[in-house]
């Protein structure tokens, strides 16, 4: 028995005629451009994780910033 997959029921929701091809084995004639569509994503999911990356260190410099602010006027009192 053949597993029905999430993947296959979002595919034949998308387009059940692509699905259909799918399941014939027959290649999609535009794999040129769905190429290109997946080196973009690609690329967006390198920025993403990226600038979550420099915000993550941004947040780090923040703490350190304060903690030292903290530590100076501290000293400054004492």
């Amino acid at each position: 028995m053949r597993k029905i997959r999430a993947s296959d029921i979002s595919s034949y929701l998308y387009c059940q005629r692509a699905w259909w091809y799918r399941q014939q084995g027959i290649a999609s004639k535009n794999t040129h451009e769905l190429a290109g569509g997946r080196d973009l994503h690609q690329q967006h999911g390198r920025a993403v994780l990226a600038s979550g990356v420099v915000r993550a260190l941004a947040y780090l410099l923040l703490l350190a910033g304060l903690i030292l602010l903290a530590v100076y006027l501290t000293l400054q009192v004492l």
